[in-house]
């Protein structure tokens, strides 16, 4: 699929944003568009825009209505919604022109298994597989970060290995430990947060991936490419001490 041939469909979020959707499915060439418009919209904001947030085949636009609204000429009856997705389509158009987005590579030290990925063994056992066999399946692959969400800094990745694909558990923890990597279905993530989880955890990264103080506060963005790197119980400590 092309970018040319993903249509695009608008819908209402409420009564301050609209949801801007660009396909169906998890598709690196549908989610290029979303940050190919996410993009054009920061280079040329519309009076009123607040903030654009992209998911996996969609960009949900926020603003506020009466910002929006002295944008109408007397004669215009038009609702701020109505304005905000003309405004939209005509930035679609000109997608062609538009800058390209960056793309990071970014490497995720991760020491798998043990006390560190409590489910590795389940997710080997799934798959039929051996507990090395996952780790290097999902260590060689590259991920695309198609969204943040759930909780601050938290990405959803896709790109993983039907291989080692996982449903999620029955029964989610009450807690789940701060940088562990975990499995749900096709998709695999990491736990920026201490949060309740029904991921299986198969690792844990030493690194933080929420940065209050930082700007922006996440250590992933929408778009970044992730690279899972395995490393060891002494790597691991190290990458602890040398943040402290």
């Amino acid at each position: 699929m092309t970018i040319q041939q993903i249509s695009e469909t608008f819908r209402p979020l409420g009564d301050s944003a609209l949801v801007v959707h660009l396909g169906e499915g998890i598709n690196p060439a549908i989610h290029e568009k979303v940050k190919q418009l996410s993009l054009l919209l920061e280079d040329n904001p519309f009076r009123g825009f607040i903030e654009a947030v992209p998911a996996y085949n969609s960009l949900t636009v926020y603003y506020y209505p009466p910002a929006v609204c002295p944008l109408r000429s007397t004669q215009e009856k038009e609702s701020p919604y109505h304005i905000v997705s003309s405004f939209l389509s005509k930035l679609l158009m000109k997608m062609e022109t538009s800058r390209k987005s960056t793309q990071r590579l970014i490497d995720i030290p991760v020491l798998y298994g043990g006390e560190y990925g409590p489910d590795l063994e389940h997710v080997a056992a799934h798959n039929h597989l051996s507990v090395e066999e996952v780790i290097h399946i999902h260590s060689s692959a590259e991920y695309l970060v198609y969204m943040i969400g759930f909780a601050p800094g938290f990405p959803f990745m896709g790109g993983m290995d039907e291989r080692i694909a996982t449903p999620r558990m029955e029964s989610p923890r009450l807690s789940i430990t701060p940088g562990s990597v975990g499995i749900a279905g096709k998709q695999t993530g990491i736990y920026p947060l201490e949060t309740p989880g029904g991921w299986q955890i198969i690792g844990r990264t030493p690194l933080d991936l929420f940065l209050p103080d930082g700007s922006p506060p996440t250590l992933l963005q929408s778009g970044d490419k992730v690279r899972f790197v395995p490393i060891s119980v002494e790597e691991y400590v190290s990458y602890k001490e040398r943040k402290q």
